[in-house]
């Protein structure tokens, strides 16, 4: 592949604009232009940060373990100023606010909600409707802050994260949206866009209480990693696939438990970016490479951990 379709792959995995690309290769408008359109080539050193970055958004990198270990290692310090990373959120309306803002806000999106992040604030914290968008949007956010106060509370708690939970927070999530809310589908789905084979529905309930059985095991061990774990959960979740709709959100939801437990602030997957994020789910799902969804998950916790310490300024990723 030239580097033009290389470029046009980033620049479209990525999201950006082409002059916010120039701007993360460094170079100017009109460069990264010519090379879009064939009229130049970049130079060797400009080549390899293209080839490079090439192939991490079509997920054929793999992270060294030193850098996820040192991603890892920063995430792990930054708990230590915390008794309580979720009595820290519940205890401060602004930072929790902001949490079910952002979660919900993305993750909808992400399911392909038009929402932007004005009008979710408005229909979550005002009880103010938008016009132009339809009742499902309007009920897809509010359910999902509902089901985020209950998990919270539920967490606070200190119960386990079971299979009751899934589906309590599954019938939270679709009440009013789809019939069988709260119900493991009965019928066979494909995940749009990907060759991935999903749990046959007779055997959904046996699939995740094995799930669940793993995670009571991963978890009691005394050095288990809580983003590994939480990556490969993840990946386990959403090929199980048990519902007829709510599958992303839920696991997601579910992510950020298991972070919650283990004193992480929630992981912030923004839409933006989903496309790498699909790319690094479904390579973790079909080669049982973690690496670079690990890497992922990681930026995502810390932009989680901006808003727990109120910081102003870019977001990672």
């Amino acid at each position: 592949m030239n580097i033009s379709k290389k470029l046009e792959t980033i620049q479209k995995t990525l999201g950006l604009t082409q002059t916010k690309l120039a701007g993360q290769l460094g170079v100017s408008f009109p460069t990264l232009n010519s090379w879009i359109i064939g009229k130049s080539i970049p130079r060797l050193k400009k080549e390899k940060i293209i080839n490079d970055l090439f192939l991490e958004v079509t997920g054929q990198k793999q992270i060294p373990e030193d850098e996820l270990n040192k991603k890892r290692k920063i995430l792990q310090y930054k708990t230590l100023g915390y008794k309580s990373v979720l009595r820290e959120i519940i205890d401060n309306p602004d930072i929790r606010d902001q949490f079910i803002l952002k979660l919900t806000y993305h993750s909808n999106g992400i399911e392909g909600s038009t929402l932007t992040e004005p009008d979710t604030a408005n229909i979550l914290f005002n009880n103010i409707a938008i016009s132009e968008k339809t009742l499902m949007e309007h009920m897809e956010a509010k359910n999902h802050q509902t089901a985020l106060l209950y998990l919270f509370d539920y967490l606070l708690q200190k119960q386990k994260i079971n299979e009751d939970l899934i589906l309590k927070l599954h019938g939270i999530l679709m009440n009013g949206i789809i019939p069988n809310a709260g119900v493991y589908r009965n019928h066979a789905v494909r995940i749009v866009g990907v060759n991935l084979p999903t749990s046959n529905y007779l055997s959904i309930k046996k699939n995740i209480q094995e799930l669940i059985r793993f995670s009571d095991d991963f978890l009691s061990k005394k050095d288990f990693n809580i983003i590994s774990f939480s990556a490969i959960f993840h990946s386990k979740f959403e090929q199980i696939h048990p519902f007829s709709d709510g599958n992303g959100r839920i696991g997601r939801l579910l992510l950020n438990a298991f972070l919650l437990k283990d004193n992480m602030a929630p992981a912030v997957i923004r839409q933006e970016k989903k496309q790498l994020y699909y790319t690094y789910l479904y390579k973790s799902q079909i080669k049982e490479e973690y690496s670079q969804f690990e890497d992922y998950l990681c930026d995502a916790i810390m932009a989680g951990f901006t808003i727990l310490e109120r910081e102003d300024g870019e977001w990672y990723l």
